[in-house]
């Protein structure tokens, strides 16, 4: 299979970074191309270019393949941002092991879970130029070997810095993969199709974490902390196999290649392309930049953020509170323990027929409507937020049941069994709340968006663990689980609030949005 090479894509010049970088025409052209896949980007994308003419009916474009072809497309990329995912809390059964070898405190020893869990929040900053000259199988092909060579070095690591810092590469060149990987679902189905896909797609590298310690208990059981590095390697190496055997999807890439294999010159209209120093600023813009002001001044970024990152966050505590409340009352091993976040994922696994059943029987529902109406069917995003409203009632019951429960006189399985709805909400909010992001604001913006909610979910999610285990010591189970169950209550109106105000708070966004409701749709 040929290698990929980058292509020349021609785009618009701009007066400003901000033109260079979130061109999204209002034109009704533009909206047919976006139905398409065209305009609807994930965080890679850099700049809007406009691709050569088509013909969207043509079979062998990605929106238009088999479904198998599609799903197949999709699922290794999925399979790869768990196992990416999974590499951040399959370390967390060694740590007493890290601990003993370099003689560290329990603290200092989860800092190469923080390293990797905070490297994961600038995926972007790498996948975005790659996946504009290459497409999305350059990511896929080149940075997923760089993860595995990084996390192999981690299990030779001399020294506790070393080990860190390795880690830290090999979450930065593995989570790459998470930004391409939504492009990916993007390229491949149209938006009203996209609730099974994109569901399961966010549900991989968000049941990663769950299975870490499951798998994880097991290899270092004996063996010591370097195998959950060789584990994780042979695995990245098992999963990477598969990726030769995907196609392109990204439609501009497709496009371009075929211009250049029929020896025609890009189709410019007068345009110029953009320095590589453009590129570049347009990437930062994107990916850091503009984040990092979403997470300051707009409302609906900065209080979905603030949620998911606290329920992320939530899910890496359990990497130090479980196998510390477990073997305190129960006496379980390092391999039982793992076994209790399967409580965890059985959650994970539930929320996707629950997000599935809510869209249709809201979203969808709407949308149908809408389209047997003969107007165009822009369907207000707030119907996306039923699954964050429903399964925020989840976190709090999940959270009280686990940490009164949690207690030598109760059957061990009742605290496991209090996970369940945990991770079954905590899924809920992230799918749904993604989604509505995307839905809300226009591509370029919504990539921002999305990164600035990656950015803050890792640093919570990172720095968590660090504190965990003394709050559990001074406070006693049942008080800091409900600590965290408290904070979870005063978090639950938020999708709500925004079902009911989103369409006020949109209009009066600083950011380009869809502020259209369904009474403003065009004939």
């Amino acid at each position: 299979m040929a290698a990929e090479t980058p292509v020349e894509v021609v785009v618009a010049p701009s007066q400003d970074l901000e033109k260079a970088v979130s061109r999204t025409s209002k034109e009704s052209k533009e909206r047919k191309l976006s139905s398409h896949g065209i305009s609807e980007n994930s965080a890679t994308t850099a700049v809007q270019a406009e691709g050569p003419a088509y013909d969207e009916n043509d079979p062998t474009l990605p929106l238009n393949w088999p479904v198998w072809k599609k799903y197949f497309n999709l699922t290794i990329p999925a399979i790869i941002t768990f196992v990416v995912a999974f590499g951040s809390s399959i370390y967390t059964p060694a740590i007493v092991d890290v601990m003993i070898d370099f003689k560290v405190s329990q603290t200092v020893a989860i800092l190469p879970l923080t390293t990797y869990v905070l490297s994961l929040g600038f995926s972007g900053m790498i996948s975005a130029p790659i996946s504009e000259t290459m497409g999305r199988l350059g990511t896929y092909r080149y940075l997923v070997p760089l993860a595995a060579v990084f996390t192999l070095a981690a299990g030779f690591a001399p020294n506790f810095a070393a080990l860190c810092i390795l880690r830290f590469f090999s979450g930065l060149f593995g989570s790459a993969t998470f930004a391409v990987s939504a492009g990916t679902g993007a390229d491949l189905f149209a938006p009203q199709d996209r609730a099974l896909p994109g569901s399961l797609q966010l549900f991989a590298p968000f049941l990663g974490p769950a299975m870490g310690p499951f798998i994880g208990g097991f290899v270092t059981q004996g063996n010591g902390w370097k195998w959950s590095q060789y584990a994780l390697t042979i695995i990245l190496v098992a999963f990477y196999i598969p990726v030769f055997f995907l196609e392109e999807t990204y439609l501009k890439v497709i496009l371009a290649r075929r211009q250049k294999a029929a020896g025609e010159a890009p189709v410019d209209d007068g345009k110029l392309k953009p320095k590589a120093s453009t590129l570049l600023l347009g990437v930062v813009f994107i990916t850091i930049l503009r984040p990092f002001q979403m997470l300051v001044t707009e409302p609906i970024v900065i209080f979905l953020s603030l949620y998911v990152a606290y329920n992320f966050a939530v899910v890496f505590t359990f990497f130090g509170s479980i196998p510390y409340v477990f073997a305190i009352e129960y006496g379980f091993n390092r391999e039982e323990t793992g076994l209790v976040f399967l409580g965890l994922g059985l959650g994970c696994v539930l929320s996707i027929p629950t997000y599935y059943f809510l869209d249709k029987m809201t979203y969808m529902k709407e949308w149908h409507k809408l389209n047997a109406s003969g107007r165009a069917a822009f369907v207000p995003p707030e119907h996306r937020l039923w699954p964050a409203m429903v399964g925020g009632l989840g976190l709090p019951i999940g959270l009280f049941w686990f940490g009164w429960s949690a207690n030598k006189d109760v059957h061990w399985i009742v605290p496991i069994l209090g996970l369940v709805p945990f991770g079954w909400g905590n899924l809920c909010i992230f799918i749904s709340t993604a989604i509505y992001l995307v839905d809300t604001y226009a591509a370029l913006t919504a990539a921002s968006a999305i990164a600035a909610n990656g950015f803050l979910r890792y640093i919570l999610g990172g720095t968590f663990p660090l504190f965990t285990i003394q709050m559990y010591e001074n406070l006693g189970i049942g008080w800091a689980t409900s600590v965290l169950g408290f904070l979870s209550l005063v978090l639950l109106p938020i999708p709500w609030v925004l079902f009911k105000w989103g369409p006020q708070i949109r209009a009066r966004s600083r950011f380009e949005t869809n502020i259209k409701n369904e009474n403003e749709v065009e004939a």
